[in-house]
């Protein structure tokens, strides 16, 4: 049986990202719902649609060891959206972060997935990342090309400002890392965003903070 905490956080990630849906062009109130009401049960159940979905606000690779932070899971039914969050989040000797978040839903016609953070804190190969918010959004729709964005706030690396451009995959290297901003990589049903991915020169630390993935 599902925890008290597990069932807060879900209704709080679901909502908060069907609020963010509901900004998005050419997705109208009618096709959301009421902000904080799941899809229909059986929403996507019918027909042959395969929905699939994920976020995370921080996946970690060092050394071959795997770790996940606020990760919602996959989703497998629009009647059973996913959502977590945690107010703190840390990896020690690598990140720290505030009020992570990830949510995955789904309709009989599309999946929306969201992951956010705030006040990170990076140390990677010795290079010190900070930034003030991170979000990654991806929204997958029946017969439409699948579409993404991020937003990324306060971002420094090695005590340098940068400016993300907002264009997909836009490569940064400052003192020997190598980063991306707005990771976007799609296919015919489906795309991945990565709001910042990190990997050091040895290829020993490889980060993806703000993870949304949504396919149909």
């Amino acid at each position: 049986m599902r925890s008290r905490a597990q069932s807060f956080w879900k209704v709080i990630g679901v909502a908060g990202a069907l609020a963010a849906l509901a900004a998005w062009p050419g997705i109208s109130q009618a096709q959301l719902g009421l902000p904080g009401i799941p899809p229909l049960p059986g929403g996507g159940s019918s027909g042959t649609q395969t929905l699939t979905g994920q976020a995370s606000a921080v996946t970690a690779v060092v050394l071959g060891t795997v770790t996940s932070l606020a990760d919602s899971g996959t989703l497998v039914d629009a009647a059973d959206p996913l959502g977590t969050g945690q107010p703190l989040g840390s990896i020690p000797g690598l990140l720290s972060a505030e009020a992570l978040h990830a949510a995955t839903m789904g309709w009989s016609d599309q999946v929306a997935s969201e992951a956010s953070l705030g006040n990170l804190s990076m140390t990677v190969a010795g290079i010190g990342i900070t930034a003030t918010t991170i979000i990654s959004r991806a929204l997958a729709v029946s017969g439409a090309a699948p579409t993404g964005l991020s937003n990324i706030e306060g971002l420094t690396i090695g005590g340098v400002s940068v400016s993300p451009t907002g264009l997909p995959n836009q490569a940064v290297s400052i003192a020997g890392l190598n980063v991306v901003l707005n990771e976007q990589v799609q296919s015919a049903s489906g795309i991945v965003v990565n709001a910042l991915h990190v990997t050091d020169p040895l290829g020993l630390t490889d980060v993806v903070i703000g993870a949304a993935k949504a396919g149909i």
